[in-house]
């Protein structure tokens, strides 16, 4: 039983990564970064132990390193993480966006300025839509925006 004493106050940096290893684990079943920060505290602690540093000392740096993992590194992988998903992409994106009229439109065509990007469009309902106009895209058909004249602002 000694032995065993002496082999952990020898082989403290095990006792640590054993626990970060068991931490790590544990953080797969539950994806809230939790175990992971505290598993970080954990791998400090076997650094500090590698060291040579007494056990107070090791665990100190363990508490340390968690607290902070846990106060500032965590609520910024969340913000990441967590990001909301865009429902719409692509050109699905564009309908309902806002696009000044570049060239007249009408119901055969004209050019719009959408996202950034010069359009080809036409007019939703035929009507005539002169330059410097906002339209509403209602519709993308290939490369062509159906756009309506903008209500207000």
């Amino acid at each position: 039983m000694r032995e065993a004493f002496e082999w952990i106050g020898d082989n403290e940096w095990s006792l640590w990564a054993g626990l970060a290893l068991i931490l790590a684990i544990i953080e797969t079943t539950t994806l809230d970064l939790v175990f992971l920060m505290l598993a970080a505290g954990a791998t400090a602690g076997a650094g500090a132990a590698l060291l040579g540093f007494p056990v107070l000392v090791q665990s100190l740096v363990a508490i340390g390193v968690s607290a902070t993992m846990l106060g500032v590194v965590r609520p910024i992988a969340k913000r990441h993480l967590h990001q909301p998903i865009t429902e719409r992409t692509g050109v699905a994106a564009l309908i309902g966006r806002r696009a000044i009229v570049l060239e007249r439109v009408d119901g055969t065509g004209g050019r719009v300025k959408l996202a950034g990007e010069v359009w080809s469009a036409r007019s939703y309902d035929g009507s005539v839509i002169e330059p410097g106009a906002s339209v509403d895209v209602v519709e993308i058909q290939g490369a062509t925006a159906l756009v309506f004249a903008a209500e207000g602002p």
